[in-house]
């Protein structure tokens, strides 16, 4: 969980360590109303966020409204690995909003209370994640036609 929100894997390692203190120190907290599963998740994206919230870079972007393109690839030439390793080298403001939309289902409008922005900045975030990634998905198919 905490790779996926982190531009590395001594990052991610941080992020994990602080969410155990924090959990381990609010353990009382826990209701057992839900999952355990979900309230460590929590947990780790919240911690993640702090981490990052912390970079001018979550707050200052310009709003534009990005066209979205569908990506075409050969799913057996792309793995998780490769996939996870593109989402780590997006900048932080697009790898987070991307992550929580994407892979977490979280909403724009709960995204912007997140990280302290406004959703039509969660959604241009999103965009240029997704163009980003676009971009890198085709770049690795063009290597493996040439290679």
């Amino acid at each position: 969980m905490s790779l996926k929100y982190s531009r590395n894997q001594q990052d991610a390692e941080d992020v994990l360590q602080d969410s155990f203190l924090t959990a381990f120190n609010k353990i009382h907290q826990y209701n057992f109303k839900g999952s355990f599963e979900g309230w460590l998740k929590r947990i780790v994206i919240n911690t993640a966020l702090q981490k990052y919230r912390k970079e001018p870079a979550l707050y200052l972007v310009k709003e534009e409204t990005i066209s979205e393109e569908d990506v075409d690839f050969d799913e057996s030439s792309l793995g998780v690995h490769d996939l996870l390793e593109m989402i780590q080298c997006l900048p932080d403001r697009y790898r987070l909003v991307f992550n929580l939309y994407v892979l977490d289902s979280f909403s724009h409008k709960e995204i912007a209370e997140m990280l302290n922005i406004s959703i039509g900045t969660s959604k241009s975030n999103l965009s240029r994640a997704k163009q980003i990634l676009k971009k890198s998905i085709e770049n690795r198919k063009e290597k493996l036609e040439k290679a």
